[in-house]
């Protein structure tokens, strides 16, 4: 459905129209006429489909509809989020969205100094975004207050509810005064949490769930390669070089191992640049300003940035350590391929993995395609060589069969 069709201001139309947005996504279609109806909504859905406009587009027009003036009513919607980066990136949505409107939006979160941040919620704010540990304590020190509150929205659903803050959670929803509309987003969820949501919400609460049976966005072709522990540095050297224009994230399990991978990329004379939580606010944010204007074109980073972060025009992802959690291979891959762009997503396995590959392919309910290396084109990777197949064609070779099997079709090798 086109967005000028909706019952939505004329200001947030021009926005969006502005922003590319002109069709709505399978998510955005089914959550907003709910979320403009004030129904509570848990909806699930693949990574890159547009979940954060799915909320943000009927929250800001109905504060736009009710705000006669530009005297500020107090804070209406509260958005809780689980990182800085999304909760600024979000934040950065709602502006954009917002923009001409009456209605004022900030992001909040911790790391930074706390006054210019009070300064601004002094000045009037109709929707916080904020993570929890920052918006807990202005809410104690006297400078949040919820009295106002009609919406509140959890995204990333999964891990807020995963990481311990379900108290946090419902002792801000007893505090909230007013009746309100909850609102839960993510992309995966399992049974418990899924409990936990659903005691969260009203009975008559909206329940959406897009392409259960495809955890991984079509957009995204992913794959798993096995490759030995100490071989993956020369993997992972090898494909940056085949790839030198190409914007890539490489995720790993800690910080420790996200420094590592840097230096030995450095030693061959390649430029990375580190994201994790061991970085302050500042640095942190000035990496992913340099990754997202292509200032720098390589990303390691821990499950920091596999969460919800839209960057454009990653082209493609790295798994140099599987990780320790399944569904956030899910979050991982859909890094790239997001929207109306294709994206692949390559796995290195070590033989020390294999359980761990066993449990994100039980999650998703289907194998991963292997990329088949024999032990010649092995040999020639760690060697380095300036001739012979690329992993580019290994994979293009590999998707190639794939379609071909699907079409019912003998398989033969496509000439170069």
């Amino acid at each position: 459905m086109k967005f000028e069709k909706y019952r939505i201001s004329e200001e947030i139309k021009k926005n969006l129209d502005r922003l590319g947005f002109k069709r709505t996504t399978d998510i955005q279609f089914k959550a907003i006429p709910s979320i403009m109806q004030g129904e509570d909504v848990l909806a699930i859905a693949q990574t890159g489909t547009g979940k954060t406009a799915a909320f943000a587009i009927p929250i800001i027009d109905r504060i736009q509809k009710e705000k006669r003036s530009k005297r500020w009513l107090g804070i209406q919607c509260i958005v809780m989020v689980p990182t800085h980066e999304l909760a600024h990136q979000i934040g950065d949505v709602f502006k954009d969205i917002a923009k001409q409107t009456k209605v004022k939006a900030f992001a909040l979160y911790g790391g930074v100094d706390q006054e210019p941040q009070i300064k601004r919620l002094q000045d009037g704010i109709d929707i916080l975004i904020a993570t929890p540990g920052r918006l807990f304590d202005l809410i104690s020190q006297g400078y949040i207050l919820l009295n106002s509150v009609n919406t509140l929205v959890l995204d990333e659903a999964d891990q807020m509810l995963d990481l311990g803050f379900i108290k946090d959670i419902q002792d801000i929803k007893r505090k909230l005064t007013r009746k309100h509309q909850t609102l839960f987003f993510s992309a995966t969820i399992n049974k418990e949490i899924k409990k936990l949501a659903y005691s969260q919400v009203r009975g008559s609460a909206i329940r959406i769930q897009i392409s259960p049976e495809n955890l991984v966005a079509k957009n995204v072709s992913h794959f798993v390669m096995f490759v030995e522990m100490d071989d993956k540095r020369f993997f992972l050297q090898r494909f940056i070089t085949d790839h030198p224009e190409d914007k890539i994230i490489v995720f790993v399990r800690t910080r420790v191992r996200a420094e590592r991978v840097a230096k030995a990329m450095a030693r061959v004379e390649i430029n990375t640049e580190t994201l994790h939580g061991e970085k302050d606010q500042d640095t942190r944010a000035e990496v992913m300003r340099h990754f997202k204007t292509g200032k720098s074109k390589i990303l390691i980073a821990t499950d920091i940035t596999a969460r919800g972060i839209d960057i454009p025009a990653v082209n493609y992802v790295i798994n140099y350590d599987l990780p320790e959690k399944a569904e956030n291979y899910v979050h991982r891959v859909g890094r790239t391929g997001r929207g109306m762009n294709k994206g692949i997503a390559i796995s290195f396995c070590s033989r020390d993995e294999k359980v761990r590959l066993e449990e994100i392919q039980e999650f998703l309910g289907k194998e991963i395609e292997e990329v088949t290396i024999g032990k010649k084109e092995y040999t020639h990777i760690l060697e380095r060589p300036k001739t012979g197949n690329t992993l580019e064609e290994l994979i293009e070779d590999i998707t190639y069969w794939e379609d071909n099997k699907k079409k019912k079709k003998k398989y033969r090798k496509p000439q170069k």
